[in-house]
């Protein structure tokens, strides 16, 4: 299999004043392509740090894919660093300076002097063409002792510019030069809540073992838990074949953990999915210190149809307008769907004002409640809910969104 590294270049990056997007694209695009990304590697405008990284990278990659520092300006140093990779001298391109001049007359600009700097190149290198910026690319090979030589695409920064350029001049050159696209790398993910890694990862037992394939991962994100399959076939039907399979295999292991599938599909979108199916609609209520819930809801593309909107308040009285007793508490829900057109209230009481402390926060209570047209009672749930005093509020929304998807 074909291995890449991916370097990111400009103080931006370094600093934290800017998070990288580039990288993580193009390694997706690469994996499409069947190459592996095995580094990540983020390097600021110097001139000597640029040049080790880019060395690293060819020693240890057969393919590395660069972006930023193709700028006019003093701090834009990739050219000359490639020049120092592969030990050639910069040359002067005129057709890339017309090129460049003539983008600047469409434009109705005056091309700055420096901009001159852009048709250097590294004798040997090839020109990556850039349809919509000044900012040409570069395409070097650096030699290897005992394989084939590094291929080396260097791309501007900026990602509008770097995709095209990727997808009209890199892509066919990585498939028709470097042997790309021999095998497919396809990734699939599966979403779970209500377990911890821990227990997760005891369940799964070997399946993620690290020389397994497909591989499956385990990440978690604010409580919810994503196994990510990652096949590696000899075309794209092995690939799924693969897929499928593990995929079944994990639906068999912890089949009551499991929400839904996609790189960003969520509680929420399994709670509007149930909705949709039964054409019923939902109303959420919210109490104490947060109201995650209303805003999740509203942004699944489908909330017109399946959410009636959320009330945040103190406390239940607050919201119903008088006392709740257990003998009251279903009418009083009753009435609130009534006006919101709702075959569904969930009640989550109630969300904590986490303290400012570094000491171990306890677990709070939390109650939650369901209340359902045409049921034969409410369907409550009391749970006791910690963690990271960032994660908490999360997992108590989640919770009250996956004991409502149970329900539908």
């Amino acid at each position: 299999m074909l291995t890449a590294e991916v370097i990111a270049i400009g103080d931006e990056m370094t600093t934290g004043a800017r998070i990288d997007t580039n990288s993580a694209w193009l390694s997706q695009q690469l994996a499409l392509l069947g190459i592996r990304t095995l580094f990540q590697t983020t390097v600021a405008d110097d001139h000597a740090a640029g040049v080790q990284a880019f060395q690293i990278a060819a020693g240890r990659a057969n393919v590395v894919v660069a972006t930023g520092g193709l700028g006019p300006t003093r701090d834009d140093l990739t050219r000359e660093v490639l020049a120092d990779v592969i030990d050639q001298p910069l040359e002067f391109r005129q057709d890339v300076m017309d090129t460049i001049a003539a983008m600047f007359t469409r434009r109705s600009r005056t091309m700055p002097e420096r901009n001159r700097a852009q048709a250097m190149f590294p004798v040997g290198s090839r020109v990556i063409p850039n349809p919509q910026g000044t900012a040409p690319g570069l395409d070097v090979s650096v030699p290897q002792p005992e394989r084939a030589a590094t291929r080396v695409f260097a791309l501007p920064g900026v990602p509008a510019e770097m995709r095209q350029m990727f997808d009209a001049t890199v892509r066919t050159r990585l498939i028709d030069e470097v042997g790309a696209g021999r095998r497919t790398i396809r990734q699939h993910v599966v979403k779970c809540f209500g377990v911890g890694e821990s227990e997760m990862e005891s369940r799964l037992g070997d399946m993620i073992a690290r020389d397994r394939q497909p591989s499956v991962g385990i990440t978690v994100s604010r409580a919810t838990i994503s196994l990510r399959i990652t096949a590696d076939g000899e075309s794209e039907a092995d690939a799924l074949r693969q897929i499928e399979q593990t995929r079944d295999e994990i639906y068999r292991l912890v089949p009551e953990f499991i929400f839904g599938e996609g790189e960003t599909f969520e509680l929420q979108h399994a709670v509007a999915a149930g909705l949709t199916r039964r054409n019923e609609r939902l109303l959420t209520v919210e109490l104490g210190a947060a109201c995650p819930l209303s805003q999740w809801m509203a942004e699944v593309p489908s909330a017109p149809q399946v959410y009636r909107g959320g009330l945040f308040a103190p406390d239940l009285p607050a919201v119903l307008g008088a006392p709740v007793r257990p003998d009251t508490l279903d009418a009083g829900l009753q009435q609130l769907a009534d006006r919101a057109a709702a075959e569904w209230v969930l009640v989550v009481d109630r969300y904590p004002t986490i303290p400012q402390t570094d000491q171990p926060l306890p677990a709070f209570p939390v109650a939650l409640t369901l209340w359902q047209r045409g049921g034969d009672e409410l369907h409550q749930r009391s749970l006791e809910l910690g963690g990271h005093p960032d994660i908490i509020q999360a997992r108590i929304a989640k919770a009250a969104l996956d004991f409502c998807r149970t329900l539908l």
